[in-house]
């Protein structure tokens, strides 16, 4: 049996799926939806929250920084919450903190009150997507991982298309206030959501009894799915392939387009928008490609950092003050694979452990993305202030991150491809076993 053909077998007590199954994980995913909208929000918001607070390039950077540092800091704690308390409390939990991080971002009247917003922000934006994971791998067969991670890339995607259209209209058409204000009523409808009709699995399918055993308990469950290959495998694919787009859409992206090429904010907006409408394509091409043929895995991971990397040096090293309008088209449209890839993450890190260390898994994945994103965000922040506005030596600091990445990705590779050849093996001989 192939690895594509072994990964498509339901595995015996495999959720059912079916229309309770997505309608159950649309509730749970219409909460990490909110999320990237309140994330991204501050990506259309970079200047007017520099004049509002009065702020330079590297203050300004500290907000997605702080809220980048929350969400990765809290991704292994979130984790074992989730594989202890399950999927509805977490959730609940993340969508009062983020809505109050939201509520107060509006009504910030200094930088210093402003920036614990986007940590609150961040702490409750952190809870969402691992639940999202574990909610889709209790609901549905093991065959469709695939396919309900990049549908929940996806959804998020459209929270950050939310942002780029619909905020950046209020922000300029309302004014501050109103328009973060208003745009958290959106937290408390998906809270209620939660509290009346997500349930964390199936009825048949309750997870067999987990003993915890406090901080032995942590211990073990994180020490247990680092020793993966492939869950470390996950967090560089996650580290390599996120962190290009999300500093361009989260900050600098907007910036970078209208002083240094000189764009009106409407033709920058409109760039970003590409960027979202691309990940959106991308990620179902990626999901259906991953779901058929899994040894497509890397090779797609590794293409799109390529095919980034080289935008990137077509862009900065491009003769004369401003790069062609089809040059920034096509480096949109490329940064548009970069969340579909790093999804790619989450699918070395799945075969590598087992239900009860999902959450931990996927917490230790996701970390990485958001460490390598609010790295580059700094650096750019303070080489921008160093080098008096140069974007070209600015954004630079992608391709010391990616180089990091792959190295690190090359590494891991085949002592991951071999663990899950073992595992599959393993589970094979335990399905031949199971009495019909």
């Amino acid at each position: 049996m192939s690895a594509s053909s072994a990964a498509s077998v339901s595995l015996p007590g495999d959720p059912p799926g079916g229309r309770r199954a997505m309608a159950v994980w649309g509730v749970g995913v219409s909460v990490y939806f909110v999320a990237v909208i309140f994330r991204t929000s501050l990506g259309v918001a970079g200047l007017d929250a520099a004049d509002r607070f009065h702020v330079g390039a590297s203050a300004l950077s500290t907000f997605s920084i702080l809220q980048l540092l929350v969400y990765a800091g809290m991704q292994i704690p979130v984790g074992l919450l989730v594989d202890r308390l399950g999927t509805k409390k977490v959730l609940s939990l993340g969508a009062v903190l983020f809505t109050a991080g939201q509520v107060g971002f509006a009504f910030s009247p200094s930088y210093g009150t402003a920036l614990a917003s986007r940590a609150l922000l961040g702490c409750g934006d952190a809870m969402t997507f691992i639940a999202v994971l574990r909610l889709g791998s209790r609901w549905f067969p093991a065959r469709r991982g695939p396919m309900v991670a990049q549908f929940a890339g996806l959804i998020g995607m459209a929270g950050n298309l939310v942002s780029t259209l619909v905020l950046a209209r209020l922000l300029h058409g309302i004014g501050w206030t109103a328009a973060f204000a208003g745009s958290a009523l959106a937290g408390a409808v998906v809270l209620l959501l939660v509290l009346l009709f997500l349930k964390d699995h199936p009825r048949g399918h309750e997870p067999e009894p987990f003993p915890h055993h406090g901080a032995a308990y942590v211990r073990r469950q994180i020490a247990a799915s680092w020793r993966e290959p492939g869950t470390r495998l996950g967090l560089w694919v996650h580290f390599t392939t996120q962190f290009p787009a999300m500093v361009f859409l989260l900050l600098w992206g907007l910036p970078f387009l209208v002083e240094a090429q000189g764009l009106s904010r409407a033709t920058a907006g409109e760039l970003l928008t590409l960027v979202v409408l691309s990940n959106m394509v991308v990620g179902l091409v990626y999901g259906q490609v991953v779901a058929r043929h899994h040894e497509a895995r890397l090779p797609l991971a590794l293409g799109t950092v390529a095919a980034t990397a080289l935008m990137w040096a077509l862009t900065l090293t491009y003769p004369g003050e401003r790069a062609p309008m089809w040059l920034l088209v096509v480096l949109c449209t490329v940064l548009g694979a970069c969340g579909p890839a790093s999804m790619l993450g989450f699918d070395f890190a799945r075969p590598a452990n087992p239900p009860e260390r999902q959450g931990t898994a996927s917490g230790i994945t996701n970390m990485g993305g958001f460490v390598a994103s609010m790295t580059t965000l700094f650096a750019i922040g303070v080489l921008l202030d160093a080098t008096g506005d140069d974007y070209r030596v600015a954004f630079s600091a992608v391709f010391v991150l990616q180089a990091v990445g792959v190295s690190q990705i090359l590494r891991l590779r085949k002592r991951a491809a071999r663990r899950e050849r073992e595992r599959l093996v393993a589970s094979r001989v335990e399905t031949v076993h199971v009495p019909a």
